[in-house]
């Protein structure tokens, strides 16, 4: 399925909100790519589908799941929002037809990452956290330049920082941020 006919599909998938942002990831990803020597295609695909189950409804993602073996972790079970990365990465293949892993990877991994990620799947992480239409996270401008010298460093970064702020917050913390984190921070030391 080519890039315009995706685009027209999510439009009418998600809400508009959800659009922009899904826009954003999508050329701050094609940039990043161009800047670290990636393909630049596959990482606009990846980008642009990285959200495609976010709109989705909980019970749908759980049926979804179920329906498909895909595993579903306990923490997922309790907060089913987060099955959105991997309820993507299927819909990425069944509907939309994308059949190379590399962007199926990124689209399941985009929300916590994983240890030794591909650099494609590193860009669509920080991608989704760096594009234009976010201004909360702290630090903002500083992970935005770095992401553009470095990925490890702005993938670590980006990680404590998520980390942290999920602590403080008591929101609900998924175990691979934490192995992605650690994996990263010790490969630099």
């Amino acid at each position: 399925m080519e890039i315009k006919k995706i685009r027209k599909k999510l439009e009418k998938e998600l809400d508009g909100k959800r659009f922009e942002h899904t826009l954003g990831v999508a050329y701050t990803a094609s940039a990043l790519a161009m800047c670290h020597h990636v393909d630049t295609e596959k990482a606009l695909l990846a980008g642009m589908l990285h959200d495609c189950a976010k709109c989705m409804s909980n019970d749908k993602k759980i049926s979804v799941c179920e329906k498909h073996n895909i595993p579903i972790s306990d923490l997922e079970r309790q907060n089913p929002f987060l099955l959105h990365a991997k309820v993507g990465s299927y819909l990425a293949k069944k509907v939309y037809h994308i059949n190379d892993e590399d962007i199926l990877n990124a689209i399941a991994s985009h929300t916590t990452g994983r240890p030794a990620m591909s650099q494609l799947e590193k860009i669509i992480y920080i991608a989704d956290y760096i594009e234009p239409g976010r201004k909360q996270a702290p630090g903002l401008p500083a992970v935005r330049k770095q992401a553009f010298q470095d990925l490890d460093q702005a993938l670590i970064q980006i990680l404590r920082d998520t980390m942290r702020y999920l602590q403080d917050t008591n929101a609900p913390f998924d175990p691979m941020s934490k192995s992605t984190y650690d994996y990263y921070a010790a490969n630099r030391l």
